[in-house]
């Protein structure tokens, strides 16, 4: 229990220390190209492009099991819908996380 405690105080005077780095800003505009953009435009398109990958092995994977093991069809569907699920959610936390940068 003291343990936990010290670790929540820790964590409680780091978050209170942090938030004066996050009140200073920038004085000064920079014309030029906006290169957080074209990052974050990339990370989504190589989010968006992995993220179909891993759905057609899902897929492909739920095929071939179902071709072995036809009587598994509740169980192999369930894992299926969750695993393309947790993979799509993937590429729509990409989207978030690179609109706030």
């Amino acid at each position: 229990m003291r343990r936990f405690a010290m670790l929540m105080f820790v964590m409680m005077m780091a978050s209170v220390l942090a938030v004066p780095a996050f009140a200073q800003g920038t004085t000064t505009a920079v014309a030029g190209t906006n290169w957080v953009a074209i990052a974050a435009s990339f990370a989504i398109a190589f989010a968006a492009g992995l993220a179909a990958f891993g759905q057609s092995r899902v897929a492909s994977s739920a095929c071939e099991a179902l071709g072995r093991n036809p009587a598994a069809r509740a169980g192999i569907m369930v894992f299926l819908i969750t695993g393309l699920a947790f993979i799509e959610s993937l590429v729509l936390f990409t989207i978030v996380f690179t609109k706030f940068i």
